[in-house]
């Protein structure tokens, strides 16, 4: 059985995603299984997920994916480069993916290695250097540098959100994994609706504006689940940065160059979260990085809440067919996989210690919604399973 990987973020799951699935599917062949790295409640833009990573694995697996694994919130809420080797490091830590199959808007996989390669020479550190010893910002810098060594038409692969993220996950992909892209059809990265498609920022914009039933004109299935929305959580995200010491804003990942102190001043100033995102930012701080530092202020992280490796597989959903692949994954396995959530309570050094940290990030995680979740959600919620499970059909749970 061939094995395909994808990392996403199913925030939420809509008809680009289903295309994905199909389109890998009809590539490697109908009888692929398709295994999923899916964020948990806190998500890459530093903001919490829809609804919750429950819903979303189910309403996944009736999109065609067979196995969701979590993707751990130190790297699902992070920049493209940790993202991406966060979810490669689930995937090939399975022992089963034999594939990864990405999005992108240029659909062409060698440009895209070739960009990689780029970035991981020497050649183009040495360019990096040189900009950013002018003080521009690390993008512009990053781009520049990497045009000096590729031309314009190479470096376009950096201009693009799903083409930048291929490059990251092509840098972070083991030797023994295959890759796949699969070109994005549609609507543009937070663009307008098109050929059926919407963009998934347009659909949460919707869904928490109360436009249910135009967003579901983009599902694959009515919508299910509450709605979370960072709009519940602004005075103690407010409380958070004005209760925060300047070594403890320097401990969150990707503050350095003086962005610390400039998102506190920004707490002290702001009456709501986008002021603080809108005070903060700057052309050398970009928007997303700093409602991330503002998430992981308010989760309570630091940069050395992240190991250095992904210490366990933790199970949202599976299918059928994902229930042969997981018990494949039992024998081939590099870490441990967790199907039951207090068993992670058991798990040695790391692993326990990112297991108790996953649970109070969804313990915070409800309170984005309008009426709160007790606490405790984490270790009491198994993975879904869907049983005689068709696509997009019923089966049972």
């Amino acid at each position: 059985m061939n094995v395909a990987g994808i990392i996403a973020e199913y925030n939420p799951f809509h008809r680009g995603h289903d295309w994905q699935i199909d389109e890998t599917r009809r590539t490697l062949g109908a009888d692929t299984a398709v295994v999923c790295a899916m964020s948990g409640h806190w998500v890459q833009r530093g903001e919490c997920a829809v609804t919750d990573k429950w819903t979303r694995a189910a309403m996944a697996l009736r999109g065609g994916a067979d196995l969701i694994l979590e993707l751990p919130t130190p790297w699902a809420c992070a920049s493209a480069e940790t993202f991406a080797r966060g979810g490669v490091g689930v995937l090939s830590a399975t022992g089963v993916v034999d594939t990864l199959s990405f999005g992108s808007e240029s659909g062409e996989l060698e440009g895209l290695r070739r960009a990689a390669e780029c970035l991981d020479s020497e050649d183009y550190r040495t360019a990096l250097r040189g900009f950013l010893d002018q003080g521009l910002p690390f993008a512009v810098c990053r781009h520049r540098a990497a045009e000096e060594l590729l031309g314009a038409e190479g470096a376009s692969r950096l201009e693009n959100p799903n083409d930048n993220l291929g490059v990251e996950y092509l840098r972070a992909l083991p030797p023994e994994m295959g890759a796949l892209t699969v070109r994005r059809v549609g609507a543009r990265h937070d663009g307008a609706p098109a050929e059926g498609f919407a963009s998934a920022s347009t659909l949460r914009a919707w869904l928490r504006q109360g436009k249910i039933a135009r967003a579901e004109g983009y599902l694959t299935e009515c919508w299910q689940g509450d709605i979370a929305s960072m709009e519940w959580c602004e005075r103690w995200a407010l409380a958070r940065l004005r209760t925060m010491s300047l070594a403890e804003a320097e401990a969150l990942p990707d503050s350095g160059e003086g962005l610390a102190a400039r998102l506190l001043e920004a707490g002290r100033r702001a009456g709501s979260l986008e002021e603080v995102y809108n005070l903060a930012k700057t052309k050398r701080y970009a928007h997303a990085r700093v409602r991330r530092l503002t998430a992981w202020a308010m989760l309570g992280l630091t940069a050395a809440d992240r190991p250095s490796k992904i210490p366990y597989l933790k199970v949202l959903g599976f299918t059928d067919r994902g229930r042969e692949v997981l018990r494949e994954m039992r024998k081939r396995a590099s870490i441990p996989v967790i199907t039951k959530p207090a068993h992670a309570k058991a798990l040695p050094g790391a692993g326990e210690k990112l297991a108790g940290l996953e649970a109070r990030c969804t313990d915070l995680y409800g309170l984005c919604f309008a009426r709160p979740w007790p606490g405790g959600v984490e270790w009491r919620t198994g993975p879904v399973v869907l049983s005689g499970q068709k696509k997009n059909g019923e089966g049972t749970i």
